[in-house]
């Protein structure tokens, strides 16, 4: 079984923002708060719901806004409605032991979805995507509607968001150290380099100190993910082209048939004249005269 195939491993950011301090420190920096007390953050990610093998990276509840933050290094047009699901799983959850029946209306925190983008394609700095967009039938006014903001945290992207958060600008200076050494060595000496080096500048340093073992595994898992998901990407690419080829071929060979019939040529003659143009031989030649 691929490596990619087994069960839902943590990420370094998912880890990294698991500490309350951390996670209160981004909240502050997305929504321009100044919140200090880490235990008014109240963690509600759902630990057993998975989508696609793929889980929400942290989910918390603060100032009565429950947030549902994402790292993606390869986006995703899908994130409003993988959101839909996973709000709708918190919400049943929240309100398991009471009955949405009652006459008495029912207060729910205000949900905040994000995305953290720092993938290799180059996306604008912030962008929105909305449930809306999915629909089959558009139209101005939804009865249903989920926002996701996503915000590019790429080196000179959003940097004023970064220096608000520290941990977050960290994060990214790790990461950007891992993708230097990736291009450089194995990837798993690469992210003991990069490790290594964040310890000595102090970049994550306390972290990466507690926790260096789990990070390497992780970084190596995630980086490896990333790199196979980009060769993917570039066989469907190049799959597509070969597609398109192929049937730009196939309407020549067609065209050129029509053309030969409208001039009285024989069979004969047609298929000696299609074997010249498109260097192809007679048993190539049958399948797109049949099709």
């Amino acid at each position: 079984m691929k490596e990619a195939q087994r069960k839902y491993k943590d990420t370094v950011f998912r880890m990294l923002f698991a500490d309350p301090s951390r996670a209160l420190s981004l909240y502050n920096a997305v929504n321009g708060t100044d919140y200090v007390n880490p235990f008014e953050l109240q963690f509600n990610t759902l630990e057993n719901v998975i989508y696609m093998n793929v889980k929400n990276d942290l989910s918390f509840l603060v100032a009565n806004q429950v947030n549902l933050y994402e790292q993606q290094s390869t986006p995703s047009v899908n994130m409003p409605l993988r959101d839909l699901f996973y709000i709708s799983d918190i919400f049943q959850k929240m309100f398991l032991k009471r009955t949405i029946y009652s006459n008495k209306m029912m207060k729910i925190p205000n949900p905040a979805f994000v995305v953290f983008y720092n993938g290799q394609m180059e996306l604008p700095e912030r962008m929105e995507l909305k449930l809306s967009d999915h629909f089959e039938l558009l139209t101005d006014a939804p009865s249903l509607e989920l926002k996701v903001t996503v915000l590019n945290i790429n080196p000179g992207m959003n940097e004023e968001l970064k220096e608000r958060c520290p941990s977050l600008k960290e994060y990214m200076i790790y990461v950007e150290k891992v993708r230097k050494y990736t291009d450089k060595m194995e990837l798993a000496k690469a992210v003991e380099k990069a490790v290594e080096e964040c310890i000595r500048e102090n970049v994550l340093r306390d972290f990466l100190l507690n926790q260096k073992a789990e990070v390497v595994k992780m970084s190596i898992y995630e980086y490896d993910e990333e790199r196979e998901m980009k060769l993917i990407r570039e066989d469907e690419r190049e799959l597509g082209r070969e597609e398109g080829r192929e049937e730009g071929r196939k309407e020549g060979i067609r065209a050129l048939i029509e053309t030969c019939r409208d001039f009285g040529l024989s069979k004969e003659e047609t298929i000696s004249k299609i074997m010249q143009k498109f260097s192809i031989s007679g048993e190539q030649l049958q399948k797109y005269w049949m099709s």
